[in-house]
């Protein structure tokens, strides 16, 4: 983003005309759109992910909370063991793969929630309002918030349109940019960094699961006469 028309040219005493070069007051403005383009890709990469749920084989047992345990554990080793690895390579190399590195895990836990969904019986409610909700609840509730109430027993879904989704996707991917930035700094250690992204990928996945036991442990009703947009 660019302030006032800069000028076309700056004539030097000796009459030579010189480009203008870039002052202090430019680079933040500069560095605010590079994290605005990041925003834009990870709020790409969360409304793809969201678009289309995972399927899932389960079926609910007699034991659900134990089977979504090991579903929680088995997951959360695997995106341990994908952002570890793609943390090895220090430095900018490092930081390249982020997004590559939040997809992948973002995949992979979407894949948990619809698991266990299907642990719990639960997979016909399964949606992209859930979907959300699951991935991003523990990281950014205020922005999922307007999607559920609950009465009771039961957890009531606001159905969500487009432009909601959209909106969503728009801010958690902000929030999301800000944490990776944040965090950013352990990628330049080439073993300790990795160890340090691995334990923090398995903790993340954790986080979800816990939100989708929660969530598809109870009775869930789907509203759809009043959509949930959260303001812009």
């Amino acid at each position: 983003m660019m302030g006032d028309d800069m000028p076309i040219e700056n004539l030097e005493l000796n009459g030579n005309a010189q480009p203008e070069r870039p002052t202090d007051a430019d680079r933040p403005a500069a560095s605010e759109s590079g994290k605005e383009s990041r925003a834009d890709i990870v709020a790409k990469a969360i409304l793809d992910i969201v678009a289309s749920v995972p399927g899932t084989k389960e079926v609910r047992g007699a034991t659900p909370e134990e089977r979504a345990r090991t579903i929680q554990t088995t997951a959360a080793l695997k995106a341990a063991a994908v952002s570890g690895t793609l943390a090895l390579p220090p430095g900018p190399w490092g930081l390249a793969v982020i997004i590559p590195d939040l997809v992948t895990v973002w995949r992979i836990q979407a894949k948990m929630v619809a698991d266990i969904a299907g642990a719990y019986g639960q997979t016909a409610h399964l949606s992209q309002e859930h979907m959300v909700y699951c991935l991003f609840r523990h990281a950014a509730a205020q922005v999922v918030r307007d999607l559920v109430a609950r009465v009771g027993e039961r957890v009531v879904f606001r159905r969500a349109t487009l432009r909601a989704l959209q909106l969503m996707a728009r801010r958690l991917g902000i929030s999301v940019t800000q944490q990776v930035i944040a965090k950013s700094a352990a990628r330049w250690l080439p073993v300790v960094g990795s160890i340090g992204v691995a334990g923090y990928a398995y903790y993340d996945t954790t986080q979800v699961a816990a939100t989708a036991t929660e969530l598809f442990a109870n009775e869930i009703v789907r509203d759809d006469s009043v959509p949930g947009a959260p303001e812009a």
